[in-house]
Parts: C-alpha cells; structure tokens; sequence
C-alpha cells in the first residue's frame, strides 16, 4: 500500500517555490547576502553552492517526512487510509495557495521562529566556517534549507503526505528549484524575473494554479468515477477509490 506523487502535485510546489521565492528574499534576504562574508570566493560560485546545499536540505527533509509517513501507513494497513492522506495533501496545498495569496502576511506565522532557528543552528554554522571549501558552503546551504519558515514547512507536510521517501523527496525537490531562479538574484536575469513575479496579477494568477492542484487532489478519487475524465486523471497521476 503506497501513494505516488502526481504530476498536479508537483507543479504546485513548484510554482509555491517560484513565489514563494519572492518571500525568502524578504525573510532570508540576509542569511543569503551573508554567504559572501561567510564564504570566501567568487560570489557566482558561492551563490550556486549555498543555493544546491539549500535544495538539498528540502530534499533530505522531504525524504525524511516522507519516509515517516509511508512508516505510518504501512504499520496500520488500512486501505482508506492512503485515499485520506491523498485527500489530506490537497488541503495542504490549498493551505499553500491560500497563504501565497495573503498579501498581508498575516498568515505568516512562523517567519519570526524561522529566523530564530537560524541562530540557534550557530553551534552547527560554526563548525562549517569559515566556508573555504565547497563541502563547507553546501552544509551551510543544508542548514538554511532547514530553518523553518510558514511555506517550507506547508510544503514539508505535503512531502509527510506522500507517504514514501522518493515521492516527499520529489515534492521538496520541486519547491526548491522552484525558489532557484529567484534566490540566485545576482545575475541580470534574476533581478528582472523577481520584479516581473511582483505583478499582483501574475501572482494571483500562479497562486490560483496552487490552489486549483490541490482541489484537483481533493477532488480526483471522486472525479476518476467519471468515465470521461478517467483517462486525463489517470496520465496526471491522480488515483481513484
């Protein structure tokens, strides 16, 4: 009894990532800037490497929830089960797009925590600098990968949703390139796509395709019924009773 990750699912995340980029530069503008003072070295290349240990991070903790709850659904062996935490991730996701669409931040909750767990990591950060090497560089982008902030961890609990390390570790894959293209603003092009993702309406537009993945989710197993739309669901990955 397992549960694969469809393709619905791993758009969103990535999409949440590609927005949700826009919010770590707010929220961890300055752990990205301080990579240079931390890491001596062409600033292209500490900039890649922080950034892969970052993605890292999402993908080793993706695993590591996934894992755990593909533990859950094998030790209990309920059949209906695997249909609830697919229903379950649904409703995560539109959690995601919901707070991707607040524009107030009052659904960001855990951005101030998020922050604070980055200083209590500093035991950690300190045995990795200076960041002279790139193993060091990469082990500090695992590190921030790890501080928790509202989305990652919305993200993180669709990964626990999967059910199995691969298919938690391909959700957080998805949401960490998705965050690459804007938290790699040094070159022309990442500054241009970070003002051209600031259009309110592109926003709401990509939010929107979030929260309509994880209705599709909610909805699929019922929707499969339908002879019509068996075949079209069925090559989306999505699942039926």
């Amino acid at each position: 009894m397992s549960l694969a990750v469809d393709l619905p699912t791993l758009l969103a995340a990535l999409t949440a990532g590609l927005l949700g980029g826009l919010h770590c530069t707010v929220m961890c503008g300055g752990i990205a800037t301080g990579f240079h003072a931390m890491a001596p070295g062409a600033p292209g290349t500490v900039a890649w490497q922080a950034n892969l240990g970052r993605i890292g991070g999402y993908v080793l903790a993706g695993a590591a929830v996934g894992g755990l709850g593909g533990g859950v659904l094998r030790l209990l062996r309920i059949e209906s089960l695997a249909l609830g935490l697919r229903m379950a991730a649904g409703v995560a996701l539109v959690l995601v797009a919901l707070r991707l669409l607040d524009r107030g931040g009052r659904l960001d909750l855990l951005a101030r925590p998020g922050i604070q767990a980055w200083r209590w990591l500093q035991p950690l950060r300190g045995r990795l600098l200076p960041a002279d090497r790139a193993w060091k560089r990469l082990g500090l982008g695992v590190l921030w990968g790890w501080m928790p902030c509202g989305l990652s961890l919305g993200l993180l609990t669709v990964a626990w949703l999967q059910a199995g390390a691969s298919g938690g570790a391909l959700v957080m894959a998805a949401f960490g390139l998705g965050t690459l293209p804007v938290m790699l603003p040094l070159t022309w092009t990442g500054a241009r796509l970070v003002r051209w993702l600031q259009r309110p309406a592109l926003r709401t537009v990509l939010a929107v395709l979030v929260l309509g993945a994880g209705l599709l989710t909610i909805a699929a197993p019922w929707l499969m019924q339908v002879p019509a739309l068996h075949g079209p669901l069925a090559a989306l990955g999505c699942r039926g009773f």
